[in-house]
Formats: C-alpha cells, structure tokens, sequence
C-alpha cells in the first residue's frame, strides 16, 4: 500500500508538472508576435517571365499553387513569417475561358484586367482555377498547400471577402443543401432583410463605360444592383467598383440606414456557411477585405459561430475608420485591424519627409488601449512599393519605417512578397499600369521573386549585392520580433519628450523609445535622414523610476540588426551616445538590473 501511495504522489507530480508545461507551452503560443508574409499566390510562381502588355494567360503564363515547395516555405519561414497570407485562393471573375472545365465564362466587360480582380468572388466555395496545376484538381491542391504550409511551420490565411462579389456570381460547387446567394431573392423589391442583393427594379444596369467590350454583346442586368463601393444605383461609372455588386446584411441605405437584425438576415447565416467552409479545409485565419462596409453586429455572429467550432481561429480587418475601431474589436470579434490611417500614413509621410518624426508618438496615443490589435506594415497588394517611384524610390528608405513598425507593439507586422527584395512595382502592367503598385489585375511575373525563386537553392546568387543585404535586414529584424521577448510581451516607453531639439537629436528625422521586460530593455532609435546620424539620446529619470532600474555610466549594448556592440551609458545623468545609419535604426539590447 505505501509502494502505491507513493507511486500514486509520484504520478500526480509528473502530472502537475505536465500540466504547467502545457500550460507555459500554451501560453508562449498566444504570446507569439505574428509575423505575417502576404504574397499574390497567381504572381509568385510564374516563371513565363514573357511580361507583354495587357498579356493573355497562355502568352504571360500564370503561377500554380504547387509552386509553394517545402523549400520555398522554409525559406519564407527562415525569413522570419510565422503566417502566410495566400491573395487570391478563392475563384474570382476572369477573362480566361475556363468553361471547357464546367465553369461559366464571364463577360470580359465586367471584369478588371485580363486575369481579373481577386476581390471580384465568383464562386465562395471554390479554388479559383488560374493558381491550379490540375484545375478538376483544384480543391485537392489547395488542401495539399495547407498540409504543406503547416508542415513547414507557418499558419495559412486566405482572405474572405464579405462586401462584395462578382456581377455574375453563381456557385457551382457549393455544398449539397446550402442556397446560393440571391437564389430566392424577390427582385421586385429594392430591400428586403431576406434578399442577399439590393434591386432597383424596372431598371437595367447602365455605365459611362462600354457594356460590351470586345464580347458579341453588352452584359445585361436587370434589374440593376446596387455596386460594390455603395452605389445604390442602377448606374456604374468606370471607377467604381463596377464589376462587382454589394451584399445585403439586412441594412436599408436608402432609408437612412435602417437596421433590420431581427431575425438574423439570410445573408448573415450564408456567409457565416462559407467562413465555415474554408475553416474546415485548415484555414487559420482569415484576412476580411472592407471589414467596416459590413456591419460590426454581422462580425459578432459569425466570429462567435466560427470560434465555436474552431476555437483558435483568428480574423483580421482591412479598415480604414479609427471611430469604428473598438467596436470591431469588442463587438466584432477581431483579433486584429489594420493599422493604415495611423501607423502607416504617418511612417510614410516621414519616410518622405512630409512630417515629423514625433508625429508617430500620436500614433500610439491614439490607439493606447488596443495597441496589441493592430497590425502594422509598410506594404500590401493595395499600397504602393516603398522603393517605387511614388513612395521613397528605393527599398533601403524603408528600413528606418519598418524598424518602428516592427517593433512598435506587441502586435502583428506584415510584409508583401518582394518588399523585402526592394521590389519596385513600377511594371506597366496592362489594367494595372505603372502606378507603383504590384498587379492584381493582370497575368506577370514578379522579376526579383523571380530570380530570388530561380536562384540555386534559393541562395540569392540570381540577386544583386543590394537585394541580398536588404532581405538579410528584414530576415534579422523580423526574427527578433519573434525571439526577443521585450518585442512580444514588454512594455513601450516613448522617448521623444525627453529629447527636444538639439545639436545631437533632430525629432523631427530621429525617433527613439524603449522596449523592455524584467532586466532586458532594448533601445530602439530610428534615423530617417539619408546620413548616418551621431546622436545623444536622453534617458528620462521617469525611466528608472518607473521600472526600478539603476543607471549604468557604462554598458556594452549589441545592435540586433547587425550584431555588432556599441559602449555607451543607460543613465539619466548622461545621454546615451548612439550611432545610427542613414535611413535605417538599431535595436539596442542591455541588460539593466
């Protein structure tokens, strides 16, 4: 009996000790800075390299989802990404016939471009048949992608896109007993809380652009439904979202924006089905395109739906309207929100040197109490490229921007594929014309992930001298957002007030605050000047107060992003000295007791 009392205490200690170590396992998880890499999936892969002008598919050629190699995700893993971001997995309106595959052809004169707009749906339940090496094979290939991109350690998320779908949207695939969209819509009715499309009835879609293009003859719709960008109207202009049609969540605009939520709309439980859909296929997150023109009150439903099922599932909004912020988060249930009016417009405006360093200090103030929901980035499929010649006109410009960005919170940051090359995107594409963004519109290929992808082994040996230093800057900086826990749990102390201009700090070209956790603080100081910067930073006495620190007349810190040691002090009787390069920042670390 005592060997058993003794085995039975034995057995509850290994438990107990099991349990703490899921528990901190559990807890390091949710405390993981995501790092996400968004990449154009039809783009990455296509190595036609042909690039002719508002070219065809079988001339320009079009990437496949198997050219994500376990290779090539272990190398967007080794540069730092935690998460994947496939733009473009769910099929969308195009000029390319696939009909020879049972897929409806769409009228060229609503679609963008000649592989048409990834935000155009056509079909929510299925994989759109450009990025498929086997189109009957499609959804297999996708399913094939998750298994690789999770093997490889990376999270996947595809976009969901709630707003909008395209003028001729028809599932064909959609699961046995799901309606399609606007199926049983009364069409004699402009607003209905049980129609999925806002009608005007007795009217036919009519545009100051041509209906027909280059078909036999021109799209016909009627009755007209409302487009996309809120227009509701029967008439299209050629700089609305004109090839898609707007989603009706019980909202009557036309009344003064009456609500209609009870009971729940038909459109709320359909799209909650699809969200479900592409969850049950491994989907980790999902990246929700125009969260704000669908109401916070919809969000709250499906996220509660989907997290019910899938509980660690995540959701990110594109949106624009600080006003609408915590309620998308409290109310809405996401995770995170696009830090673009904010962050981004600041940090760009100073890169270019259109505002002052210190107006990023307003940055966080404005959003203090949910600092940790907002992702930041200086790069997406709708932004133009930093090295582009509408934003700074060369990728090194961007370093001191995505130090900040990177490091200015706990929450997520994100990269689009190529940004870290120095992709320029000054392409003239064909829909897409040389506006400095990468295409969604058009078949291309991306010349520096290209040869990053061409290179042997992925050993950049196809890249310049240039290209390979910036991806080494954006491998090590993205690396210490995940493995210094000063980034993904401490506090953010904001250096400017103590440091006014003088000789040896500019606020409005440098900008310093501290990250810090137990004994390891870091000293981030950003240079957005194009010459190196000698500078004196003031350490407040507020510093060492708060945390309970003792200042050190001298101290060996190492920069994170080059590995290399600067002696300077950590007191508030003497500015540290710091060397920063041009346009770029350190990332000091010490240890401070």
């Amino acid at each position: 009996m005592k060997n058993h009392s003794l085995i039975r205490t034995a057995c509850i200690g290994l438990l107990a000790s099991l349990a703490q170590a899921c528990s901190t396992y559990t807890q390091t998880q949710e405390m993981q800075k995501p790092i996400v890499y968004q990449v154009f999936t039809r783009l990455f892969g296509n190595d036609a390299n042909v690039n002719q002008h508002d070219g065809s598919r079988a001339i320009n050629g079009c990437g496949t989802m198997d050219a994500f190699t376990p290779k090539s995700l272990n190398e967007i893993k080794n540069l730092g990404a935690t998460h994947i971001w496939y733009t473009g997995i769910i099929e969308h309106a195009t000029q390319t016939d696939f009909s020879a595959y049972g897929i409806s052809r769409d009228h060229r004169a609503i679609v963008k471009g000649k592989a048409g707009s990834a935000y155009a749906i056509k079909d929510y339940y299925d994989v759109d048949p450009d990025i498929a090496t086997s189109v009957p094979a499609r959804m297999q290939e996708f399913e094939d992608l998750v298994r690789r991109t999770h093997e490889a350690g990376l999270k996947v998320i595809i976009d969901f896109v709630p707003n909008h779908v395209a003028r001729q949207y028809h599932s064909d695939v959609c699961p046995e007993g799901i309606e399609d969209l606007g199926a049983t819509d009364d069409t004699t009715r402009h607003f209905t809380p049980t129609n999925n499309f806002y009608y005007f009835p007795g009217e036919a879609l009519s545009a100051d652009f041509d209906l027909q293009g280059d078909e036999q003859a021109p799209y016909y719709e009627q009755p007209a439904r409302a487009t996309g960008n809120d227009v509701f109207s029967s008439f299209a202009k050629h700089d609305d979202w004109y090839e898609t049609v707007k989603l009706n969540y019980g909202v009557d605009y036309l009344a003064g924006r009456v609500s209609h939520f009870d009971p729940i709309p038909s459109t709320w439980e359909k799209m909650t089905d699809i969200l479900l859909f592409w969850a049950s296929k491994g989907v980790d997150a999902f990246r929700c395109d125009m969260a704000e023109m669908v109401p916070a009150e919809f969000w709250g439903y499906a996220t509660k739906k989907v997290r019910e099922q899938y509980p660690d599932i995540q959701f990110i909004a594109e949106i624009y309207g600080p006003d609408s912020y915590r309620k998308y988060i409290h109310e809405g249930g996401f995770d995170y929100l696009y830090d673009k009016v904010g962050l981004y417009d600041t940090l760009r405006a100073v890169t270019c040197g259109y505002a002052n360093a210190d107006a990023i200090t307003q940055c966080w103030r404005s959003v203090e109490d949910i600092r940790d929901h907002m992702l930041s980035f200086m790069e997406n499929h709708d932004e133009q490229r930093i090295a582009s010649d509408f934003f700074a006109g060369c990728g090194e410009k961007g370093r001191a921007a995505m130090v900040v960005a990177a490091t200015f919170s706990k929450g997520p940051v994100m990269i689009y594929f190529g940004q870290e090359l120095g992709e320029r995107g000054m392409d003239d594409e064909g829909f897409s014309g040389r506006d400095g963004r990468t295409t969604i519109f058009d078949y291309w290929t991306v010349n520096s992930i290209y040869r990053w992808r061409n290179g042997e082994r992925y050993d950049g040996h196809q890249l310049t001298p240039q290209e390979n230093e910036l991806r080494q800057f954006y491998s090590r900086l993205l690396h210490l957002c995940t493995e210094e826990r000063s980034v993904t749990e401490g506090e953010f102390y904001d250096l400017m007030y103590a440091n006014p201009h003088s000789e040896n700090f500019n606020p409005r070209r440098h900008y310093a605050y501290l990250r810090r956790l137990g004994s390891d603080v870091l000293l981030c100081v950003c240079n957005f000047d194009d010459t190196p910067a000698d500078l004196q930073v003031v350490i407040p006495e507020h510093v060492f107060q708060l945390y309970r620190m003792r200042g050190r007349q001298k101290i060996r810190a190492v920069d994170l992003l080059t590995g290399e040691a600067q002696a300077t002090s950590f007191t508030p009787d003497k500015p540290s000295h710091v060397l920063v390069p041009a346009n770029s920042g350190v990332v000091l670390k010490m240890k401070i007791k």
